[in-house]
């Protein structure tokens, strides 16, 4: 897979994740053994960091990007993106450390690049996605986040929300990084408008979320109206262009 895709990055952000990191690391390395891994920390207070640091000491496919602080998921994934395009990398990942996100199916959606996607998205709500160990709050508010989304953006994406996606290099460079200060749910929403609205092919694969068991959700009240907020003013400024579109 790597001949064909290139040298493959995943991103892991984290913040206070000292418990779950070194399992996410060995199972990272496991199911894709030639990709590499950078764990961007946000100067975690719990010593996240360090560990880090030494499961790099260790590994040469591991490594380690400290930042000042907690600045936001976001701004951890623009770091990252910024760290592997410079270093060369053709494919950067973005997973969570908490094992939401599953290993074990990151080469799904490598495979969905090497079949012609520029952005291939862990969906939990297409066709053979599911979540498990959420409360029925927790996922009506995701699925109806989504909904909105569609409704507000135009966007044929099920799960725009998704944190667990592999970009193309060649994607990242095309839809622009600069201006991108969306945190959250919401920067998961911007990049995926950006790769539509620059006519790139998205794919979106079935994958099982699972809610995390150790440590405390970043899930707040901010974030939740932040994206709302976004959105709403993204699909009316973008109203009359999807409009022209359909004359």
């Amino acid at each position: 897979m790597e001949r064909m895709l290139g040298r493959v990055l995943v991103i892991v952000p984290t913040y206070n994740e000292r418990e779950n990191l070194p399992a996410i690391v060995e199972r990272v390395r496991a199911a894709v053994p030639e990709a590499h891994l950078l764990v961007a920390d946000d100067n975690s207070p719990d010593g996240t960091g360090e560990i880090a640091d030494r499961l790099a000491e260790r590994d040469d496919h591991v490594h380690v990007l400290h930042r000042p602080g907690k600045q936001g998921l976001g701004a951890a994934y623009i770091a990252g993106f910024r760290w592997g395009l410079a270093e060369g990398y053709d494919v950067l990942v973005e997973m969570d450390a908490d094992g939401s996100h599953q290993p074990e199916e990151l080469p799904k959606l490598l495979r969905a690049l090497s079949g012609g996607a520029d952005l291939a998205i862990g969906s939990r709500y297409v066709p053979g996605g599911k979540v498990v160990n959420w409360p029925h709050s927790r996922e009506f508010l995701s699925r109806g986040a989504n909904v909105y989304t569609r409704m507000m953006l135009g966007v044929p994406v099920r799960d725009a929300t998704a944190g667990f996606r592999a970009y193309r290099a060649s994607t990242l460079e095309k839809i622009g990084l600069d201006d991108v200060d969306s945190q959250g749910y919401c920067f998961q929403v911007d990049l995926t408008l950006r790769t539509v609205r620059h006519g790139l092919r998205v794919a979106e694969v079935p994958i099982t979320f699972v809610e995390r068991t150790v440590g405390a959700s970043k899930m707040s009240r901010s974030v939740i109206t932040e994206a709302l907020w976004r959105v709403t003013v993204w699909g009316v400024t973008g109203l009359p262009r999807r409009l022209s579109r359909t004359r």
